[in-house]
């Protein structure tokens, strides 16, 4: 079983930054394709981004590629999102995802099998 924790969300004024973390719990989360996905009021879940177990293979939603960064550091069992530049369309709960086993990134939230709480992004106009 891994739990995953996010943490880092916020209120930021549109053009600042954030980091979000997702801490997880199990000795084989670093062999875990992980993504981060959003859901803002109203709308349904979309992918934001994801890496792979090894975390040298990322890939995008258009929306936000080129603002954010996805990366993780398995020696601490996190994943991190580096959002820059945001808008108050990033306004969303964002969650953190991790998958078991595979050996590239995944895009579909079906594709996941573990879950976060979530943490509220919030950005003013």
């Amino acid at each position: 079983q891994v739990q995953l924790v996010e943490s880092g969300g916020g209120l930021v004024q549109a053009g600042g930054s954030l980091r979000l973390s997702c801490a997880a719990s199990g000795r084989t989360f670093s062999s875990y394709p992980t993504g981060w996905f959003r859901q803002a009021p109203g709308k349904e879940r979309e992918f934001v981004a994801a890496v792979n177990w090894r975390g040298d293979s990322t890939y995008y939603s258009a929306s936000v590629k080129g603002r954010f960064t996805i990366s993780r550091d398995n020696a601490k069992n996190t994943v991190y999102l580096q959002m820059n530049s945001l808008k108050p369309e990033d306004t969303a709960v964002y969650y953190c995802a991790a998958r078991v086993g595979g050996f590239i990134y995944y895009i579909r939230d079906y594709e996941y099998d573990y879950w976060g709480q979530g943490t509220q992004v919030t950005v003013s106009s």
